[in-house]
């Protein structure tokens, strides 16, 4: 993914969301042959000439400076996801070096014992691209086993795109897999040049038109705290709560942390899920054949 294609298109799309009105500029005339602001009303908005922006949209080979990226940021009004997009597109963040990306990344046995501390919570642990690293026994009894899937599987971009299981999962499930493309999208901007994410995006565009069309959307998302809503199939309904913690010395991994809402329903729910899970069902979970969807164990399992 070239990076100064994706620059133009993220700055091109993220203007065309926006109309004059909103950020105080003269309609001009009935008749606007794009969507959205004109690159000169960005330029104007952003106290840059016209030829800087055009050029900058257009993925020409320059460095904006801070004040610059901070400058369009605002005008197009990016909050803090879309802003540390537009940064890893046009260039290193400011006072950091881009971060390296290796192949394989590992969860400390420390965190795994962290997980394994989490006895009524469900919790997990994300790398890049959405790969899942590591789970608890309520994360795999809430969402699904990941590490009874092959190891290039356990990534939860692919299973809420791909699996069956996933759609029946989440009521809201066009919303959750269009924030999990956003979420991929922020990621894959961190980090362009890293081949599994081109690989994985390359996969989930031949399989899924959902996917398609989400991602040319070029919109991302980070996933800091929110709630969701389930549809377990052995304890009905429920919501859960979740908060997203960055791992210290690793800001590629990213611990969440599941709660039930405070509602009696999801409560209860949430209690007999955990009772179910302990005890260690005999068989398996209903799965649609993207990958094993077991939820035997109490403890984490090592994922590579």
């Amino acid at each position: 993914m070239a990076r100064n294609v994706e620059l133009s298109e993220f700055l091109r799309r993220s203007r065309a969301r926006i109309t004059p009105e909103s950020v105080g500029l003269p309609e001009r005339g009935a008749y606007r042959r794009v969507p959205g602001l004109r690159r000169e009303e960005v330029a104007q908005l952003a106290g840059v000439s016209t030829d800087y922006y055009t050029r900058l949209e257009q993925g020409r080979q320059i460095s904006p400076s801070t004040g610059v990226l901070d400058a369009v940021a605002a005008a197009l009004r990016l909050d803090a996801a879309e802003r540390a997009h537009l940064y890893d597109l046009a260039g290193p963040k400011p006072g950091a070096a881009r971060r390296s990306t290796p192949t394989v990344q590992r969860v400390r046995p420390v965190v795994r014992r962290i997980l394994d501390s989490f006895t009524d919570q469900a919790a997990f642990v994300l790398g890049r691209r959405t790969d899942v690293l590591a789970t608890n026994h309520l994360a795999r009894a809430l969402i699904t086993d990941f590490d009874a899937m092959p190891a290039r599987e356990r990534n939860l971009t692919r299973w809420v795109l791909l699996d069956e299981a996933a759609r029946s999962l989440y009521p809201d499930w066009e919303q959750v897999a269009a924030e999990m493309t956003a979420v991929l999208r922020l990621d894959a901007g961190r980090h362009p040049d890293d081949t599994r994410t081109a690989e994985l995006v390359g996969e989930l565009a031949m399989k899924s038109r959902h996917f398609r069309h989400w991602w040319a959307d070029h919109k991302v998302f980070d996933r800091t705290h929110g709630h969701k809503r389930h549809h377990h199939p052995i304890v009905g309904d429920l919501t859960v709560d979740y908060q997203a913690f960055t791992m210290p010395g690793d800001s590629d991994q990213t611990l969440f942390l599941y709660l039930p809402a405070q509602d009696q329903p999801s409560q209860d729910a949430w209690k007999l899920l955990a009772s179910w899970s302990a005890q260690g069902p005999a068989g398996p979970r209903p799965s649609s054949g993207h990958g094993g969807t077991t939820a035997r164990g109490s403890h984490t399992r090592r994922t590579e």
